[in-house]
């Protein structure tokens, strides 16, 4: 699905929610894109913006351009390292809320599907139990609105688009989803109801566990 009629949020231009001299940390809108896109109208992004006040910085990990929260970015080389070393060991800790279509019909469970590209509609991805790569996501629904359910989610991987389609796959499309909700699910929002508001993690130079805490907007959706 190609990116059309791109135009990413300017205010604030830059929301830091920490700043020291190994990382940064900052909250993404919906709508910016993480890294410049290959198109020159697509280069706009949370990296090329962090860079032009912080030219060392490096993304340690992504979100989608539809979803907003908590991003990291390593300001040298060792941190760059160290960091996504526990990304890649499962050592991170992140929490997203969504809110979704419908009620759950339990109110805490997880899902566990395995995912792949769907290649003929990429970026879309899918479950496929035979080809898929493993994909683990707890949930604990929060409050319920009058058509939906505000939802903690916590993935134990990090297979791309793994929250949207694992949240459709149980029946529950997050609201505003362009790409996989369809009718009220879809117009119900203007953008993707999909927050990543906590992560966790061992700082790469004290060695201690530093938390960061960026509330969602959710609780005013039906």
């Amino acid at each position: 699905m190609a990116i059309i009629n791109y135009k990413p949020p300017m205010h604030p231009y830059l929301d830091f929610v920490h700043r020291d001299n190994d990382l940064l940390v900052l909250n993404k809108p919906s709508g910016l894109l993480s890294v410049p896109g290959k198109a020159l109208e697509h280069k706009d992004s949370l990296q090329l913006r962090v860079q032009r006040v912080y030219p060392s910085a490096t993304v340690v990990h992504r979100l989608d351009m539809a979803t907003s929260g908590l991003m990291l970015f390593a300001l040298n080389k060792a941190s760059h390292r160290h960091i996504s070393r526990q990304f890649e060991l499962r050592e991170v800790s992140k929490t997203y809320y969504a809110r979704v279509y419908g009620h759950l019909s339990e109110p805490t469970g997880k899902v566990e599907a395995p995912l792949i590209c769907d290649w003929p509609n990429r970026p879309k991805q899918m479950v496929d139990t035979e080809r898929g790569k493993p994909a683990l996501t707890y949930f604990e629904a929060q409050s319920q609105g009058k058509y939906s359910t505000l939802v903690k989610l916590k993935p134990h991987t990090g297979r791309s688009h793994q929250l949207r389609v694992h949240m459709l796959h149980i029946g529950h499309a997050i609201l505003g989803d362009r790409l996989y909700a369809q009718g009220e699910a879809l117009i119900s929002s203007k953008r993707l109801l999909l927050h990543a508001q906590d992560i966790s993690f061992t700082h790469p130079r004290t060695e201690q566990t530093v938390s960061f805490y960026s509330p969602h907007m959710f609780d005013a959706e039906p």
